[in-house]
């Protein structure tokens, strides 16, 4: 029976701590990773031969987008040392590991592309950094407002909240709504970005 009970156990006291505090870095890594995706760009001239390039839009967003999750899943891999240790010494269930960073790569998809946007918006990287950070952690709290209202109004706002749709995903619970929501918002996010450079190329 104590056999039967480790799992359980390592899952809910170890596993899910440090799911969380991946996803919570998360908020801290994003702004840096995305501040310079555009902005940089807009700073030094460079957007106007970006944006006069045999490239479409969408090919130059999706590529600046993959690029930052390539980045971001090299830094979220680090962290799977320690739960490779975990597995040498102990014996933790490995499928809600492997749904929880479906969950936290998600996650971060989502974020990048908000922060990808963001960048379009402005020349100044530290501005672009600081409204990502500001706007992911609005994405976070969002999920509160139902501990002060539990009307419609404070569901519909909830549900916005990417730590609402993140819940299964640290439980281990693969739940299809869940990820078309994170997948539907990296979508609008990336869409939105191609009307934003789509207005700074008329512009230019």
């Amino acid at each position: 029976m104590m056999g039967q009970q480790q799992p359980m156990s390592v899952n809910e006291q170890i596993i899910r701590p440090l799911v969380g505090f991946a996803s919570t870095v998360a908020l801290f890594l994003v702004p840096m990773i995305t501040m310079r995706l555009f902005a940089e760009e807009k700073r030094t001239g460079t957007i106007e031969l970006l944006l006069t390039s045999p490239v479409n839009d969408m090919e130059i967003i999706l590529g600046k987008w993959l690029g930052a999750m390539l980045l971001y899943l090299c830094v979220l891999g680090m962290s799977m040392l320690n739960f490779a240790m975990l597995f040498l010494w102990g014996k933790p269930d490995l499928k809600p590991v492997l749904i929880a960073y479906l969950g936290l790569i998600l996650q971060g998809g989502v974020l990048l592309a908000v922060g990808e946007f963001i960048s379009t918006t402005t020349r100044n990287q530290i501005i672009a950094g600081g409204v990502t950070f500001f706007v992911c952690l609005l994405l976070w709290l969002l999920s509160w407002f139902t501990a002060f209202d539990s009307g419609a109004t404070a569901s519909v706002v909830s549900y916005l909240s990417i730590v609402t749709h993140f819940e299964n995903f640290g439980k281990g619970v693969l739940d299809l709504k869940d990820c078309v929501f994170y997948i539907s918002m990296i979508f609008f996010a990336l869409f939105i970005t191609g009307r934003s450079l789509e207005s700074l190329r008329w512009r230019a």
